[in-house]
């Protein structure tokens, strides 16, 4: 039996295939494209890969792209699943005024660190960080609920802003520094500064909540990027999507 987890967001695919649809499975092959590259996934990476027994996946794009990559799936006789957030699932609670409208990246990936942090014997609130074309930051309380998240603009889309919005800015190639002296290292460590105060802030409201200090755990394309600047201590997990993936299927299957 082999597993295949599907992490389709506003620019990228990520995939990943496992030997079985459990926690701490075997990562048997993995793989991203650009959302314009779809497309090619049957004629390319996918055809060398063993057809999967089961697919489990998030989807954050529109229904356009989600039509494009069940096509590309038809390259197996296996009907793909999609997780969409609920009121409840894999020990998680919800606390978002509307479940289902809570991103489902967003829901999976806190499902993730939630039964990463169980699986080290931890019981202890969570924030969980997603950098990518946008940032979400996610608050958990200790016993697994969802207290409330903000969303706030990627670094990308930042700096596009401040150049489609100010004459003379242009996106930069500048570095992060404590006290920038050129308009390129201004751009970038104000980008950058924006997303670790979010988080900082975050931090502060559920250690305030819950009187005790939350751990906290960045993913996403970009949390490499972000992980040397940030002012609280972060765990960097690049498959936090794939671990609650695969913590969703092991407990649907049993169900």
């Amino acid at each position: 039996m082999t597993f295949l987890a599907l992490d389709v967001g506003n620019t990228r695919l990520k995939w990943a295939q496992y030997d079985a649809p459990l926690p701490g499975a075997q990562l048997l092959a993995q793989g991203a494209v650009f959302l314009e590259n779809i497309d090619r996934l049957a004629e390319g990476e996918w055809s060398a890969i063993a057809a999967p027994t089961q697919i489990l996946g998030c989807i954050v794009a529109g229904d356009a792209i989600k039509r494009r990559v069940v096509e590309q799936l038809d390259l197996w006789d296996v009907s793909p699943h999609w997780v969409n957030s609920s009121a409840q699932e894999a020990g998680m609670s919800n606390g978002y005024d509307h479940p289902a409208r809570l991103g489902a990246d967003r829901w999976v990936a806190m499902i993730g660190a939630r039964h990463r942090l169980l699986g080290r014997g931890l019981q202890k609130p969570c924030i969980v960080v997603m950098v990518g074309t946008a940032v979400t930051v996610e608050a958990i309380d200790a016993s697994g609920k969802f207290l409330g998240g903000i969303i706030l603009p990627g670094h990308g889309i930042m700096l596009r802003a401040l150049e489609s919005g100010t004459a003379g800015l242009h996106v930069p190639t500048g570095e992060v520094c404590n006290f920038p002296t050129n308009t390129s290292d201004a751009l970038t460590s104000g980008g950058t500064f924006a997303i670790a105060g979010a988080v900082q802030r975050m931090a502060d409201n559920l250690e305030r909540h819950c009187g005790q200090m939350p751990v906290c755990i960045m993913t996403g394309g970009a949390g490499w990027k972000m992980a040397p600047s940030m002012s609280v201590h972060v765990d960097l997990v690049e498959s936090l999507i794939f671990d609650g993936l695969l913590e969703i299927a092991q407990r649907r299957i049993r169900t």
